[in-house]
């Protein structure tokens, strides 16, 4: 009979006694000063995975427990060089989604594993993973003093603790940016409504609202994308990362098609090839109807298996619209 109630005892143990017993032994090996930093996150892997977690009756339970402190616990940018944070980016604080109340280390990898979207602006709390201490959000832990991330934005409530990067928050667009700032090395476009080189000011082109659109390639919105955003000599926008291994096999805007640059080198020698070997005599009579994607301009040129060049600009970018034969549309 004893051993029975002692057995009901220790299924009805309460869930959030429990995390309160786990989470003093975290804290008790997280502050041991004598345990290397690979040491700690061993033995904090091992509590969190203990058998009192077995005491709970409901395997639900058991889940949430150890999803509970796995949210608390440390997660890193560089767990080699013992860096905080996560993929996305460094940082010692985690945020609690004020709209499902769980603790996540970015927007990001809140977005990832969820069915909703954060709205960072409503961020009220972050949990400082050196002393684990829920508090409002700010750049300095206030319990034990650690600083959360060399950049803090009270705005988009965003940390990032990268020493070589430089952020600024751009009112206009309502998010920050990597950058000197506005004036430095970048200039907000109200037409574009988008931060663009300040070396871009007075020559690009305005597309409106420019970026705030899927990348060409590979179709991540890039408003609020993390990876390097650029415009194309045709104001068009697209990924740092995806324009260069894009270029690799095209010279084309893979939106509007113009040259992406100064394609007149290239042009020359299509041209040399072109008269070097001259089409059958059969083709004589055959031209071409043209379209030039980059000066949008339409002509008639001679017939080519593969190149037809613009009589206007010399562009060879251009779109064959129709094949004429003694003024026959074929």
């Amino acid at each position: 009979m004893i051993k029975k109630k002692e057995a009901m005892t220790a299924d009805n143990v309460d869930l959030h006694t429990l995390e309160r017993q786990l989470r003093k032994r975290i804290l008790e090996v997280h502050n041991d000063p004598s345990l290397e930093p690979k040491e700690k996150a061993s033995r904090i892997q091992k509590i969190m995975h203990c058998p009192m977690t077995k005491s709970l009756s409901d395997k639900n339970e058991q889940r949430a427990a150890l999803a509970s402190l796995t949210a608390i616990a440390r997660s890193y940018h560089d767990r080699e060089k013992d860096i905080l944070g996560c993929t996305h980016y460094a940082r010692n604080v985690k945020l609690l989604a004020n709209c499902c109340g769980k603790l996540f280390p970015c927007r990001l990898c809140h977005d990832a594993h969820s069915d909703h979207f954060i709205i960072r602006s409503e961020t009220k709390q972050m949990l400082c993973m050196e002393c684990l201490s829920l508090q409002p959000v700010g750049q300095w832990c206030t319990t034990c003093g650690t600083r959360a991330a060399k950049y803090y934005c009270s705005e988009c409530q965003f940390w990032d603790d990268s020493p070589d990067k430089s952020i600024y928050h751009c009112d206009d667009c309502g998010i920050c940016r990597q950058g000197e700032g506005l004036g430095i090395d970048f200039h907000h476009c109200d037409k574009c409504n988008a931060c663009m080189s300040i070396l871009m000011k007075d020559t690009h082109k305005c597309l409106e609202n420019n970026m705030q659109c899927n990348c060409p390639i590979c179709h991540e919105y890039m408003f609020t994308s993390t990876s390097r955003v650029i415009v194309m000599q045709c104001s068009h926008a697209i990924h740092l990362s995806c324009y260069q291994e894009y270029r690799k096999h095209s010279y084309q805007c893979p939106i509007c098609l113009k040259s992406l640059g100064d394609m007149s080198r290239y042009f020359d020698q299509l041209q040399k090839e072109i008269e070097s070997q001259p089409m059958p005599s059969a083709y004589e009579s055959y031209t071409s109807s043209l379209f030039c994607n980059d000066c949008e301009r339409r002509s008639m040129a001679p017939y080519h298996f593969f190149y037809h060049q613009c009589q206007h600009c010399k562009s060879f970018n251009t779109s064959v619209l129709k094949t004429i034969i003694d003024d026959q549309r074929v």
